[in-house]
Formats: structure tokens, sequence, C-alpha cells
């Protein structure tokens, strides 16, 4: 039950509506874009951001912006704004990006990807829910506490991180190098969630990325005998390595969305261009989520294996390699307190009886979790971030800014 100091915070961000769409909206417009992208980086978004906090009446800030000369200004800014407490021996930390995806094809948006939409109480743009919504929550529910002159508990850091987008090094990781995060800290990542706003993210699946090269003989498909069919080979792999990996890795583990590993075959590259040639040469990918307790070494052994046998079956040679092996971090524990306080305060506000769990995908929570600092990722979306006509709802906006609100303050 909500009492009367709640009431009022969240009533004063019930007011804010129209501020908080508008403040989203001028955030839209600045692309933010990595280099990696073609960009310029996020130096124009975050100070735009600043701007904002020092007019809502923040006063301490720090700035720790990673070199790059790919962008003008030489920089990839990460911003910490600071919102003093009432105590100082615990900080809760908000970690929102600034960066976002290229829009990708025009013709598959309503409208400018860089110009918020308002319809049916959703707002459409790039980066609205990527990280868009997280932003403009974490601060409005900082806003209303310092416009009703409401202290919070303890000290909030609302953190403003670059290159999400493309490996974090530039960002978080530039960060954790730093050493400015302390095991006590408070750390929330809203940059993965669900549309009911129940799953409280506290682990994830090892992530394993490989590429299988397979290399025969090209000749004319009519006279097979004189090449060495390398798509037939790597079919035979697929197939082999398909059936083997889901039956030698197949534990369920009921924490996770997905409760079993998953080995995905993907991206392909070209290998003839005409129907009557026998390629020589094949490549394709695989995209494996494993459980936590497996080792994705083992993985990759397995495939090796079957690599072999295919080779001295066809005489081809298949080559395994990985491109990504992010084997998963420990899990946050549910009895941490962030995970403890989140579940009261989510199932206080929108009274769904949240549960804590793990994903397949990657979050910025892991790379917290490698480090030693527990970490959760949690907020209310629609998951079409990175898709065309992006949008979030905005009940989802004002009911994640009270959650945020709420954490701020001790007794919830």
């Amino acid at each position: 039950m909500l009492d009367e100091e709640l009431k009022t915070i969240f009533q004063k961000i019930d007011d804010s509506k129209n501020e908080m769409i508008g403040f989203l909206s001028d955030v839209i417009k600045i692309p933010a874009l990595s280099p990696e992208f073609d960009g310029d980086g996020e130096e124009e978004k975050v100070g735009l951001i600043q701007r904002y906090l020092e007019e809502f009446g923040f006063r301490e800030f720090e700035r720790y912006d990673a070199p790059d000369n790919r962008v003008s200004s030489g920089k990839r800014p990460n911003l910490i704004a600071w919102l003093r407490g009432k105590s100082h021996e615990k900080r809760l930390l908000i970690i929102t990006h600034t960066d976002v995806v290229p829009p990708g094809d025009a013709s598959q948006w309503m409208t400018d990807p860089y110009r918020v939409m308002e319809n049916e109480e959703k707002l459409y743009g790039r980066g609205v829910e990527d990280n868009g919504q997280s932003i403009t929550s974490s601060i409005f529910a900082a806003k209303a506490l310092t416009d009703l002159d409401i202290k919070p508990a303890y000290d909030v850091g609302l953190i403003f991180v670059a290159d999400e987008e493309i490996d974090n090094e530039k960002g978080i990781k530039y960060l954790i190098n730093k050493d400015i995060f302390r095991n006590e800290d408070m750390i929330l990542v809203p940059d993965h969630g669900t549309p009911d706003g129940r799953l409280i993210d506290i682990a994830e699946k090892s992530i394993l990325w490989v590429k299988i090269s397979t290399k025969g003989k090209q000749c004319h498909a009519s006279m097979p005998d004189s090449g060495n069919n390398a798509l037939r080979a790597a079919m035979k792999f697929g197939v082999m390595v398909d059936e083997l990996l889901h039956k030698k890795f197949n534990l369920e583990d009921k924490m996770f969305d997905h409760p079993i590993s998953t080995f995905e075959p993907t991206k392909t590259e070209p290998n003839v261009s005409n129907v009557n040639t026998i390629p020589g040469n094949d490549v394709f990918f695989m995209d494996c989520r494993i459980l936590p307790q497996y080792k994705t070494n083992d993985v990759i052994s397995e495939m090796k294996n079957v690599a072999k046998v295919i080779e001295k079956e066809t005489g081809n040679n298949i080559n395994i390699d990985y491109i990504l092996n992010d084997p998963a971090a420990p899990s946050t524990s549910i009895d941490s307190v962030i995970v403890k306080k989140l579940m009261n305060v989510v199932n206080l506000i929108n009274n769904n009886r949240p549960f804590a769990g793990g994903i397949g995908g990657g979050t910025c929570a892991a790379i917290f979790r490698h480090a030693g600092h527990p970490a959760v990722a949690w907020e209310t979306v629609e998951n079409n971030a990175h898709a065309p006509n992006e949008y979030i709802r905005i009940i989802n906006m004002l009911n994640d800014c009270k959650v945020f609100a709420a954490l701020y303050l001790d007794e919830y």
C-alpha cells in the first residue's frame, strides 16, 4: 500500500508526462551513432542531457572521457550525475547508454526515425526503447524528488555511458578500469525487460559465435568427380553437429527464459555466383547460447571432433574458429540487496509478482558481474529495439519512473 509521500511523488511523475515526452524527443533528435556506424559519437547528446540535468537542479557531475580520434571531439563521453542522499555509505547506480544503432531501411519507418512520433499512447523513434525510455525515467524520478525537496536515502548515481552498441570498450569497461565502482554498490542496468515488467535479470547464458569454413575443390556441376563439394561437406557437418550438441549439452535450467542451451546456424557467406558451379569454399556461422553449467571450450571441442569425422569421410578441410567466446558471468544472488529491493518495489507499483531469472541474450549487467559487481537488468519494454518503428508505451515510461523513484527511498 502506498504511503502519502509516495503518492505525492507519483502524482508529480504523472504530472510530468508531457515534459518527459518533450525531453525524450530532444534526446532522440541527436543520433549519437558510433564511428563504426559512420557516426560522430555521443558528445552532443551527453551535452544536451547535462544541460537538462543542471536545469533540473543537479549540481555534481563527473566526466570520464575515453579517447577516440575517430570522432570530431576526440572522446567518447561517460557522465555521472550525483543526487546525494541522507547517507553516503552505499550507492544506487542506474546505468543507461546514450548511443544508438542506425535506423536501417528508411522506407520501413512510418516517420523520420529521429523525430519522436506519438500515436495511440506510444512513442516511436530510433532509440526510444534502447535506451531513451530508461534515460528519461531515471532522470525524472530524481527530478520528482528534488522538486518536492525529498532527499533519497543514499547517494544515487545516474551514469550515462558510451559505446554500448559496439563493445563497451569506451563505456562501461572503461569506467570499470577506472575503479569507480564499489562492492557494496547497488547496480541496475535498465536495458532489458519484458512487456509485463516481471522479469528481473540476474543471470545470462554463455555466448559463443562460431565460424565454420569448409574447403574443397571448385568444378563444373556436371562433372562433380573432378571437384570436391565444400557445400555438401558443410551441410553434413551442420546436421551432425546440430544433433550432437543438442544431445550432449541437454540440461534444462528453469531459471532461464529459454531453459536449454541453443545452437543455431545463422549467417552464410556467398560461395559461388551461378547454379552450375560446385563451390570449393563455403562459410557459415553458428550462434550458441549455452547454460552456465557447461564450458564454451567443451562445445568448441565437440565441434572440432565432428569436423574431423566429416573431413575423413569427404576429404574436405573444415576449420572451426570462434569470433566471440563469452563465458557466462556468475549470477547475481537472489538475496542481494538490489534484487530484493527491486522485487519489492515492482510488486508494490505494478502488483504483478516479479521474479528473478536468466536470459539467453547479453546485457551490460554481465560486464559488471564478470568484474565482481552484482548487477541486475530490468525495465518494462516491448522488446522492439533495433527494429523499424521502434516504440515504447508511455505508461511503461511513467511506471518505470515510479519504480526508480521508490528505489531511491530506503524503506521499499
